[in-house]
This record gives structure tokens, sequence and C-alpha cells, in this order.
């Protein structure tokens, strides 16, 4: 009698064992209106999750919802929002002060909705017009123009450097 609960136990553990190996389901693809976890956006925006908290800290028009235990549930728009400051941070060079200036003056929806626009392949009024004529002035100049004007500078500071000595 003891030999077939050998073989009983013996069966489990194989079994156990044949799932491990088998592979990992995939999840589900969540539709586009769907809320997100701090660890999906994370992903997909490729930063730290303590980024986003960070930045939650940072700019208030970040809000995602919390549940219980304080689980972050992102909306779509709070998405949308966290990639703008992504790429005015990481590729335009903007500093954290200067995304909250833009986004107290309305200029980062402005962008967005410029963004959204070229993409589907429509123009925006404010797209047409000049920064000048529009009212507002160009937030901060370009990085590259940054630079430019740097090096400008420092050749200008290395010339009289060589006149005064």
């Amino acid at each position: 009698m003891s030999s077939p609960q050998r073989d009983v136990k013996t069966d489990d553990r194989q079994s156990r064992q044949d799932s491990r190996q088998e592979p990992v389901a995939r999840r589900v693809e969540k539709s586009a209106s769907a809320f997100r976890t701090i660890s999906e956006v994370a992903q997909d925006l490729d930063v730290p999750q303590h980024v986003l908290r960070f930045w939650e800290t940072k700019f208030p028009q970040v809000r995602p919802l919390k549940r219980g235990g304080g689980r972050r549930y992102y909306r779509p728009e709070d998405i949308e929002l966290l990639r703008g400051i992504r790429s005015l941070l990481y590729q335009e060079g903007y500093t954290i002060k200067g995304v909250q200036r833009l986004m107290r003056q309305g200029a980062l929806k402005e962008r967005s909705e410029a963004v959204e626009a070229s993409d589907s392949g429509e123009h925006t009024e404010a797209e047409s017009r000049p920064a000048a004529a529009s009212g507002t002035r160009a937030a901060a100049p370009q990085r590259d123009e940054l630079e430019a004007v740097l090096n400008e500078l420092t050749a200008l500071r290395d010339r009289l450097r060589a006149v005064l000595e």
C-alpha cells in the first residue's frame, strides 16, 4: 500500500515540474481607454517607477487614481501628460522648473495638441501663426541654439583674454 502513495507523490512532483517548464501565458492586451498601473506606465515610458512618483510631487496636474493600499491607476490622459513631460525633460533638455512654467502657461497642452494634429495630418491655428502673432513667445530656445550661443560666447571670452594679456 505504501508503494501507490509514493507513485502519487512522484506523479505530483513531475506534474509540478512540467507546469513550471510550460511557457507563461501572455498578458491580454488592454484597450486604449483602460487604466494602467504604475509598472505598466513606467515600462511604456521607459522610466523607473520612482521617477513617476517624483513627477507627481512636482506636477500637480499628474493625478493618478489611488485605490486601497495606495495603488496607482493612470488614465490615458495622465499617460499622455507624462509622455509630454518626459519628452520635454529628456529630449528637449528642459528643467523641472521650465516644464512647470510651460504647464502654468498652458504651453504644454498646446504642444501636445500640435503633436496630435501633426500625427493626424491636420494643422492647428496656433501652428499656422507665427509665435509673435499668437501673443506667446517661445518658452525657451532649443538646446542646439543654446549650444551655439554658448560656443560664440566662449570664443568671445577667449578673444578678450588674448587682447587683455
